[in-house]
């Protein structure tokens, strides 16, 4: 006979404590002490030959009753699961609802972090009570039953979502604060107002919002304060590609004047002629850190600036750039910032007359931004280390091989001359007023082509009069 797991404690329950010499002997059931007469025993342990013996009927009562038991319970089992999962289902989705708050809290503080419209002590005050409520909410996370499904990873996916937030929350204060601190520290600097073309009535101060220190500041500072830490030398050999600088993979060659000096006397560049040569490193210096690289992407979007932008403001920073370098030779490589600060302004409308500003391209800038001050950066290194002039050829070098016909570069006037042969030959009926008088439309494009105007770039750049690609 099979008798069922389930139903060995109910036997074992039924068995006599002191069982008898005849029930040993497998003469009488142990369970309710009848003789077996012609019946055959079942041996209930612990050897089929010895133990105790029971008879049929009490087996098949005894294990009907374990069964019954046994469904009870399962059936109380499956009800008590049942209530602990509607009960877990109810808390889930409160505790779930309070971590979306939270979540959505810590993306507002980010937001307004960033926006720059808060005063920093209310936006201090905002990540206080932001940490507060994320600690409450996390604190009382509670725990999932037995019964609950293990395969549900809301709980889990919903409390690594927050905390992604609440990093980037406190990053965003953390910068603001931290350059609320360095900004109101800083003097006024009236002086630069004309070149950052500030309103009327500005007060002298402005405020940086990003500033490269480099790759070596922070142990310098640490060591200042009796934290040593090892590194590597940031500045790589001769011929190698310099990684220590986010995006800038420039070669940094230890003596590099006299190869640059070769290149550009190649390109009939007279690397003795010093307005020539700062012209040409200023050409260099926008078409590397501003031209070249993520702008080309945002220039190609939907909402990204037309070519005739494009060229006005790649002048107009050329003498900024131009400004710089000449600044930079008495006042250190620091005065390239001048010029960073105005090209990597987001929210500055474009030369020309044109009301575009990166920031209403709807393409991302953060790439942008960081590729122009990684390549100043390099510059200012170049310079620091090697000395002005080594800098401006450095530019000046990758100017004359990418930009010779640039504005500003000597090729320029030959580029105008052809521009003016196409110009002279099209029907300039449909063109802006701009471009009604050749005289004068000459004469700009040898001083001042962004004085034209966004529009009469775009009519001449889309006639392939002006290489503007």
């Amino acid at each position: 006979m099979h008798i069922p797991a389930y139903a060995y404690a109910t036997i074992r329950a039924a068995l006599p404590t002191v069982p008898t010499s005849r029930h040993t002997d497998g003469l009488d059931c142990c369970l309710c002490d009848e003789p077996f007469a012609d019946r055959l025993p079942v041996p209930l342990g612990p050897t089929e030959t010895s133990g105790l013996f029971g008879c049929r009927p009490c087996l098949k009562r005894l294990v009907a009753r374990a069964r019954r038991s046994r469904d009870a319970a399962l059936a109380q089992d499956a009800e008590r699961a049942q209530a602990e999962s509607a009960a877990w289902a109810r808390t889930l989705e409160r505790h779930l609802a309070g971590l979306g708050s939270v979540r959505q809290a810590a993306e507002a503080v980010t937001r307004l972090a960033e926006d720059g419209a808060l005063e920093p002590l209310r936006i201090a005050w905002l990540l206080v009570s932001l940490e507060s409520a994320h600690a409450w909410v996390t604190e009382d996370a509670p725990e999932p039953p037995a019964s609950a499904d293990p395969d549900d990873t809301s709980l889990r996916d919903d409390e690594f979502r927050l905390t992604l937030e609440m990093i980037s929350a406190r990053a965003a204060v953390a910068n603001r604060l931290a350059y609320h601190l360095i900004n109101e520290s800083m003097p006024a600097e009236p002086e630069l107002c004309e070149e950052f073309e500030c309103p009327e009535g500005c007060s002298g101060r402005h405020d940086s919002s990003h500033i490269d220190c480099g790759p070596d500041t922070i142990f310098e500072d640490l060591a200042q304060h009796g934290i040593v830490i090892e590194h590597e030398d940031p500045v790589p050999s001769y011929g190698q590609k310099s990684m220590t600088h986010g995006a800038a993979q420039e070669t940094t060659v230890p003596d590099m004047a006299e190869q640059l000096v070769t290149v550009l006397e190649y390109f009939g560049i007279d690397a003795d002629d010093p307005e020539l040569l700062v012209s040409a490193a200023a050409v260099g210096l926008v078409a590397d850190a501003w031209r070249d690289g993520p702008l080309e992407e945002i220039h190609a979007a939907d909402g990204g600036p037309s070519d005739g932008e494009m060229f006005a403001q790649s002048v107009d920073l050329y003498r900024r750039a131009r400004a710089a370098f000449i600044a930079s030779r008495e006042d250190g490589s620091e005065a390239l910032l001048a010029f960073q600060t105005v090209a990597s302004d987001v929210d500055l409308p474009w030369a020309g007359g044109s009301r575009f500003t990166l920031s209403t391209s709807g393409e991302p800038t953060d790439e942008f931004v960081q590729h122009l001050d990684d390549r100043v950066w390099y510059t200012s290194k170049v310079m620091r280390e090697q000395g002005w002039r080594a800098g401006v050829l450095h530019r000046a070098a990758s100017a004359a091989a990418k930009a010779s016909a640039h504005f500003g570069m000597p090729g320029w006037p030959a580029a105008v001359a052809s521009a003016m042969e196409r110009l002279a030959a099209l029907d300039r009926s449909d063109a802006p007023e701009a471009l009604a008088d050749l005289t004068a439309v000459e004469a700009a494009l040898h001083e001042a082509p962004d004085q034209l105007g966004a529009d009469a770039l775009d009519w001449l750049c889309a006639r392939g009069a002006l290489g503007c690609s």
